[in-house]
Formats: C-alpha cells, structure tokens, sequence
C-alpha cells in the first residue's frame, strides 16, 4: 500500500495569541510549504482535503481557521462570516501560519507558497503583498473579497491566478485587470489562467452548480507544478 500523509488539528502563535488549523504532512515527512486559504465557507472539509491532496504531493500544507471553528452552508451566514472577519486580524493569523510553517522541522523550504479559494484568494494576495521574501509563490483561486490589495508594489513572490470568464461574482474584465495591475505594480513574474467556467468551478461542494471538473483538474495540475516549480 503507498505511503499515508499525516493529517492533525494545530496550533500556532499569532499576534500574541494562539490561532488554530489543519496541518497535513506528506508521507516522507518533510516538504516545501504551503498556506491553504479557505473560502467563505470556512475551514471545511473541502478546503482540508485540498491540505491532504497537496501533502500527498509532497508539501507540507497548513490551512488556518479564520473563522475559529465556525462553519456553514448558507450563502447569506457566509456572507455575514466573511463581512465580520477582520482583515487585519485574519492577515495576523496568516502571518503566522506562514512563520510556523518556516520554522517547522518537516519543512524544506526557505519561503512558503500560499493558495487560496474566492474569499481566500483575496487573502493569499494580501499575504503576499504584506510578506515579502517569505512567500515565494502565490496562487489565487478567483481571488475576490475584502482582502483583495489595494496595491501589490510589496507582493515579489511569483503568481499563478486561475479565474472564471463565467463568474457572476467577479467578472472577468475585472479579474484581468487585476492581472494587469499586479503585474505592473509588482514587477513579479505573473501568469493567468482563464476557464470557460463559472466561480467556485474547482469546488466539487460548491452550491452554485458550478464545479466543472475538466476545469477544476487542468487548475490543480498546473498549480502542483508552479509550486514545485518555485517554492524550494
């Protein structure tokens, strides 16, 4: 039988506090790392089992509670859970997932990389904007949200975006020209994908009747190689 990742419920510093995630080892033991950033819905099982799936892959993958254990599957408890979060508050609790990850024994890498789903992808680009040479690669899922950064003059970190031309949220003119404005502010390498699909198309659980599973396949095959590409 092959090798199983190792899955655990963790802890780490945050702000002088203590946060909460879902941390998931590949079967060697040791990898690159990776923050996984969750949508609206919370820390769910969909969002740990992208942990799992890049732990299989060789990362070391932690995703942090931003929501401290709350969950749903209400469009508009979501919402109110999203509009309630504080961004500075949940930019700390990534900030130290990030310092946990590097200072962990199982990690490899000397900067981690960061994905993120809708409300998540917002954040992984903030993250990115915020911790310069920590993160060596960014990669937002239809990156929407309160999150999303006004500039990305401090992002260094290489990006890899995959967006929707059927988003109902986001539409794809504005999602290229969030493309065109990190890479003119950034200055960082930058590649966007685009799928005839709608949001949230990379979430077999998604509510809208969106998941597109060809989509969904070719965005999780060409996020492993940019990571495996960049996050060493």
């Amino acid at each position: 039988m092959p090798e199983q990742a190792s899955r655990q419920n963790t802890t780490f510093p945050s702000g002088g506090g203590t946060a909460y995630g879902y941390l998931a080892l590949p079967p060697s033991g040791s990898g690159p790392g990776v923050v996984v950033v969750q949508e609206w819905w919370g820390l769910t099982d969909h969002i740990a089992g992208i942990a799992d799936r890049l732990a299989a892959q060789g990362f070391v993958a932690l995703a942090p509670d931003l929501f401290g254990g709350r969950t749903t599957h209400d469009f508009d408890e979501a919402g109110e859970l999203m509009m309630a979060l504080p961004v500075d508050d949940a930019a700390r609790n990534l900030s130290g997932a990030v310092g946990f990850l590097l200072d962990h024994d199982a990690v490899t890498s000397s900067a981690v990389g960061a994905v993120g789903f809708c409300m998540g992808g917002g954040f992984v680009l903030l993250l990115g904007a915020q911790e310069g040479a920590r993160i060596s690669a960014v990669v937002p899922f239809y990156g929407v949200g309160p999150a999303v950064p006004s500039t990305y003059t401090g992002l260094t970190a290489a990006v890899q975006g995959h967006y929707a031309e059927r988003d109902g949220f986001y539409p794809v003119d504005e999602a290229r020209k969030q493309e065109q404005q990190i890479r003119e502010e950034s200055g960082a390498p930058v590649e966007f994908f685009y799928y005839d699909a709608g949001h949230a198309f990379h979430n077999d659980e998604n509510l809208l009747g969106t998941y597109d599973p060809e989509a969904a396949a070719l965005a999780w095959e060409r996020t492993v190689d940019f990571l495996r590409g960049v996050v060493v």
